[in-house]
């Protein structure tokens, strides 16, 4: 028995480790920079982070490939979806009021593990995003010198025929990386004047396409005739949402840049939600009027919107939105390579990473070995990768990422002891708040009816729920899926296993709801917890298994790759992990004298084999 359990305490500080959460010390939340941005100010940043790319990349690819002019349709189960996700995006922003991302706010609620995996998720996601966005900026731009560029490239250099290889290199898109990987290495005020212009320019193109695009409108493009409204049916709608959802992507401009908000409490909120539904009314209205003035399959995915004027004779006006396509998408360019250096250098100051990546350079306050190692990345990557064909998992990192997001959101939620009184100021004795039950504990009002739950250890049941909530999210959303197909069920026990896992996903739900939770007045929170995150699982699962199978074994061998960074090297050389370290000494004596330092250890040793002979002893 003496021996047994210090292995038993080394597997529980071993998983401790793991779980370990980032507290956020008054200095992480104090800032120098001057709070001038107004909610107006945050939600045109947002606009501006989300507009391009689902416009002048995904919105081509997926109406001739995927959806056709159900595309409109793909893009508004997308809103939905990223709706309720950005709705517990905004709870984390608000509850963590200076500049961070998915990955700190996991890191603030989860833990150390499920923060390395979004951060990791968030690195492949940048790290092919990145060069997806300026093949297209190279595509809008040879779209104005009708593709003479290409033709070029193509012709003295020749077509690659190889599968995940891009048909020729893409020499002008890689080039732009490095021009903007250097302007934002020379610091951000060199950057943030462009992306106010470029953002300014790309609105004002959105509403010519609108305005020019219904003008244009051919009913007959949706007939019979040419396919049909969705030629591709149901399936082919729900592939083109979980392609569109990364078309949404941009919030990491508001939350970035939280520091400089007036009220970030009130302001990022309602920045995220405004934007999304702004940037979502957009995308529909773009993607019905695409359809309608040229036939979905006559569509060119690189320069979608463009090809369609010069089609119709209007090359004025192609030449407009050839020209506001690079302004959108230019921004949406400097969002990505921005975002990704600075995540890398947030995992790298707390440990997680390699520490080359935490300097920054002295004069522009940068860090300028992020911004440059990853902007070559980058490059070189968009010289060799076919992105259409990779364009998949730039949905299925946000998708999963968004799902860690609601996760956080119910943990969060039912936790007794918030990671840090800065995050949730204790109320003075006698107040409301101070005087409301505690979370996790049952309903007064319920517990005359599930007084079995109340034995539970405090907190077990809420812990509970929540895993078979997200087991029976997982099992349902695979019936919905695969259940005609991959799992050859017949039809009773299809319909038997679909109603076993809604009933879990229902039974959980009310556990978890039967329970006192955190209710805060001075900021903003997700309405109808655990609803609300509930639902965005669900729906963020359905998605990601709409993918192909050749992206979850991509995203599996790059998650591994992951797994071994983290307990190579991350999980040694944590932050958190030289904090404990530090505090050794204090709870076993000095270590300048070891002797001294295993004292308690060593009497616990001795004294616990003869109060084992004593409790055995008649």
């Amino acid at each position: 028995m003496a021996w047994g359990l210090p292995s038993t305490a080394s597997l529980t500080r071993f998983c401790q480790k793991l779980n370990r959460l980032k507290p956020l010390e008054e200095s992480a939340m104090e800032t120098s920079l001057q709070r001038h941005l107004t909610t107006l100010d945050l939600t045109l940043l947002g606009v501006g982070g989300m507009m391009g790319f689902g416009l002048f990349m995904l919105m081509g690819t997926v109406a001739k490939g995927v959806a056709g002019p159900a595309v409109a349709v793909s893009f508004s189960v997308a809103a939905l979806a990223f709706l309720l996700g950005a709705l517990c995006y905004a709870e984390l922003a608000a509850h963590v009021p200076c500049r961070g991302s998915a990955y700190l706010f996991t890191y603030v609620s989860m833990g150390e593990l499920w923060a390395f995996l979004v951060g990791w998720i968030l690195l492949l996601e940048c790290l092919i995003g990145g060069p997806a966005v300026a093949h297209v900026w190279s595509s809008n731009l040879d779209a104005i010198f009708s593709h003479r560029i290409r033709s070029f490239t193509m012709a003295h250099v020749g077509i690659w025929q190889v599968p995940f290889l891009a048909r020729y290199p893409d020499f002008l898109a890689a080039g732009v990386i490095l021009l903007i990987s250097a302007f934002i290495s020379c610091g951000v005020r060199v950057s943030s004047w462009l992306n106010r212009i470029f953002s300014a320019i790309s609105l004002v193109v959105v509403l010519f396409i609108i305005i020019m695009g219904f003008v244009l409108a051919r009913p007959h493009n949706w007939s019979a005739e040419e396919g049909g409204f969705a030629p591709f049916g149901f399936s082919g709608i729900m592939d083109g949402s979980a392609t569109c959802f990364y078309a949404f992507v941009g919030l990491g401009s508001i939350t970035a840049s939280s520091e400089e908000a007036q009220n970030p409490k009130r302001a990022v909120p309602m920045a995220i939600t405004i934007s999304v539904v702004l940037v979502a009314g957009a995308y529909i209205l773009v993607s019905t009027v695409l359809t309608l003035m040229v036939p979905w399959h006559s569509l060119d995915s690189d320069s979608a919107l463009a090809d369609a004027f010069y089609q119709r004779g209007y090359g004025w006006a192609g030449f407009i939105v050839a020209a506001g396509a690079v302004c959108a998408v230019t921004t949406v360019l400097f969002n990505r390579l921005f975002f990704l250096p600075h995540v890398v250098y947030a995992m790298a100051t707390d440990g997680l990473m390699f520490q080359v990546f935490a300097h920054v350079h002295p004069r522009t306050q940068v860090p300028v070995v992020s911004i440059l190692v990853f902007g070559v990345l980058m490059a070189f990557l968009v010289l060799l990768l076919d992105l259409e064909a990779l364009v998949q998992f730039l949905s299925i990192g946000i998708l999963l990422t968004f799902t860690f997001v609601a996760t956080s959101i119910i943990v969060l939620r039912f936790r007794k002891a918030p990671p840090s009184n800065l995050l949730h100021p204790v109320s003075p004795v006698g107040s409301e708040q101070a005087s409301a039950p505690e979370p996790r504990q049952l309903r007064p009002a319920l517990r005359p009816y599930l007084g079995f739950l109340g034995g539970c250890r405090p907190g077990a049941a809420v812990a509970w729920a929540l895993g078979v909530l997200v087991s029976s999210a997982i099992t349902l959303d695979c019936v919905l899926v695969f259940g005609d197909s991959a799992l050859h069920l017949p039809p009773w026990g299809h319909t038997l296993l679909l109603l076993l896992s809604s009933v879990v996903f229902l039974l959980s739900l009310l556990v978890l709801g039967a329970h006192q939770q955190q209710h805060r007045q001075d900021t903003f929170q997700v309405p109808m917890v655990p609803l609300t995150p509930a639902l965005s699982i669900l729906l963020n699962v359905f998605l990601m298994l709409q993918l192909s199978y050749v992206t979850w074994l991509s995203l599996s061998i790059w998650l591994l790759i992951g797994l071994v960074v983290y307990f190579g090297y991350s999980i040694w050389h944590s932050k958190e992990n030289q904090r404990e370290l530090q505090e050794l000494p204090a709870t076993y004596g000095s270590l300048e004298d070891p002797v001294q330092a295993l004292q308690p250890l060593s009497q616990a040793l001795a004294q616990e084999p003869a109060q084992t002979e004593q409790a055995a002893s008649p």
